[in-house]
This record gives C-alpha cells, sequence and structure tokens, in this order.
C-alpha cells in the first residue's frame, strides 16, 4: 500500500530534509527525512523509506510538506498519524495521512510548489517569532518589490538565481506566481512554481530586498534574470524567513483541499 503523509515543521535544528544515512542508520547531523523515517518504522515495525514533494535546506520551515512511503503494515491512517507524531521531537507532526494509488509520487504528481518568505521591516530585531522572520531595518518599498517581482513571471532559465551547488539537470522553471504585500512591520512575499533550484526563492528575496531598499530600480530583476549571472543578483536571504505552504496536486489523487488544485 502506498500512504501519503502532510507533515508539518520546524526546520531550525535540523540540517534540512535530506537523509544523509541509509534508512535504519543513525547520523551525526539531524535530518527532517531522517527523523520522519525513524518515527514511521516504528509505527510500521520495519524500515520506512520516503520520498517528498520538496527538499527543504537547512534552517526552512513547512506548514504541509507531502511525502509517501509504501508498507505493508496494517495500519489505518489515524495509526500513521498519531503513532508517528508521538515518536518525532517536538519540532515535527504528521497532520494527515491518505491512501495513494501506486503510481502516486509525491515528487513528480505535483504540478506546483509553493513557499512564503516574511521579513520583519523595522529599525530593531524581532523577540518574539524571531525564528520565523528575515530581520531588515532599512524600510522597504513593497509596492515597488512586487512590480519587480513580475518581471520574473513565467517559463525562464532562472541560472542568475540559483547557488552554484544546485545539482538540478537544468535552470528552467516556470513561476506562475509571485506577490510582494505588506501587513504592517511584515513583508511577506509568496511565490509558486512548477519546482524550484536550489537556494532560488532565497535569491529571488536578496534581489528583491535591494529594490525595496532603494538601491535598485524595479526593472533591474527583469536584467539579471535575462543576464543568467548569479554574481550579478542580490545575496542569499537567511533561511529563517522561508517556509514551504506545500505542493498542488490534480484533484484525482484525492489529498486535501490545502494540496490540491
Amino acid at each position: 500500500m502506498r500512504l501519503a503523509l502532510g507533515v508539518e515543521y520546524d526546520g531550525g535544528s535540523f540540517s534540512g530534509w535530506q537523509r544523509l544515512a541509509k534508512p535504519g542508520e543513525t547520523s551525526a547531523e539531524p535530518t527532517l527525512q531522517g527523523a520522519l523515517e525513524q518515527a514511521l518504522a516504528f509505527v510500521a515495525d520495519g524500515p520506512v523509506a520516503t520520498v517528498c514533494a520538496g527538499r527543504t535546506d537547512a534552517g526552512v520551515h513547512a506548514s504541509c510538506q507531502v511525502v509517501h512511503f509504501d508498507s505493508d503494515a496494517p495500519r489505518e491512517p489515524r495509526g500513521w498519524v498519531l503513532g508517528a507524531t508521538s515518536r518525532l521531537p517536538p519540532s515535527m507532526c504528521v497532520r494527515w495521512c491518505v491512501p495513494v494509488a501506486m503510481d502516486f509520487s509525491a515528487r513528480f504528481s505535483a504540478v506546483a510548489r509553493r513557499y512564503r518568505y516574511r521579513i520583519l521591516n523595522r529599525s530593531v530585531r524581532p523577540a518574539l517569532q524571531r525564528q520565523y522572520l528575515a530581520w531588515e531595518r532599512r524600510p522597504l518599498d513593497a509596492a515597488a518589490m512586487h512590480r519587480a517581482a513580475q518581471g520574473l513571471l513565467g517559463e525562464h532559465d532562472f541560472s542568475a538565481f540559483r547557488t552554484v551547488h544546485c545539482q538540478a539537470p537544468h535552470a528552467r522553471r516556470e513561476l506562475q506566481a509571485i506577490e510582494v504585500r505588506r501587513d504592517g512591520e511584515t513583508v511577506e512575499i509568496d511565490v509558486q512554481a512548477n519546482a524550484f533550484l536550489h537556494h532560488m526563492v532565497r535569491n529571488i528575496v536578496g534581489s528583491l530586498l535591494e529594490v525595496g531598499a532603494g538601491g535598485r530600480e524595479p526593472d533591474w530583476i527583469a536584467s539579471v534574470l535575462a543576464a543568467r549571472d548569479r554574481t550579478l543578483a542580490g545575496a542569499t536571504a537567511p533561511a529563517s524567513g522561508l517556509c514551504f505552504l506545500g505542493p498542488l496536486y490534480p484533484a484525482i489523487h484525492g489529498l486535501p483541499a490545502e494540496v490540491t488544485l
């Protein structure tokens, strides 16, 4: 049987999603995948290997990461949810479990992925919620950032916004939506694409910050994109402000509404 899970986590104390050791082995560096597979193995009474919708970096959070795994263990969905969560650290939980067809893939069946980046924009650093916010002391023009971001929409080569360590075979991605808005002292950036490159969102945010602070004009972002040169873009924004909202799947898979088109 194949099962899909919705997983929520605070990535601050983990070295990213990807398991650094083989299934069943212990890694010196804690990873989200390793912790989840260990918890699922306890419930299944045997090894479990998971596939996720999108691997997140160290320090990045998720409100609904989707994973799938195969198991013949006779457990009800509620048993997987409660059993796995009981064995996870406090910074992780399984929110839901849904049986899916054997051809479902958390990674390859997804047609979109969504991230949100949050910036506290004031002169004093945050005390509350600091692990879920980036901080920018320079006043930001969110409207200018939004105008600049629209130059990234569509299918492009995003080489200018990928890390040199990115292992993707090519840099073409379709940016489906991007919005920058202000809510009091917080600036939020929502991004949706068919898929993302390593550090792509954080590199886009770092460049938008240059526009928001007045150092660049809004049309600069489009010129950086066209140049396909990472050295021309802004610095990589901190991981703490980034949250993976979740992927989106066709309705045929029968997943919860929050991850269904």
